[in-house]
């Protein structure tokens, strides 16, 4: 299926010092809630643990809520090892099944 389905997907990455994965994820989780609500909310918002005390944001949108979407911020220095890193993705097809 394709042109139905289509939604725009933000990515927000980002990696703790050693042992601080559990704040930084608690911190991603609040900005998480605190994106709009109503019409102009995501889809979808999905936060992910992985190695090394790194956490992921997914965030889906409609195409037509426009190129201003807001984003999740950059976390307390404190709270990362870089720079958050940032992509923007937008849904192509969905296959059945998968």
């Amino acid at each position: 299926m394709t042109g139905d389905h289509r939604v725009l997907t933000l990515m927000w990455e980002a990696r703790a010092p050693e042992g601080r994965g559990p704040d930084l994820l608690e911190w991603t989780r609040t900005r998480a809630t605190e994106l709009p609500d109503g019409p102009s909310a995501p889809l979808r918002t999905e936060l992910f643990q992985a190695p090394q005390d790194r956490v992921l944001c997914l965030t889906w949108w409609r195409p037509e809520d426009g190129p201003d979407l807001p984003e999740l911020p950059e976390p307390p220095t404190e709270l990362i090892t870089r720079a958050v890193h940032r992509w923007r993705f937008e849904s192509v097809e969905v296959l059945a099944g998968t």
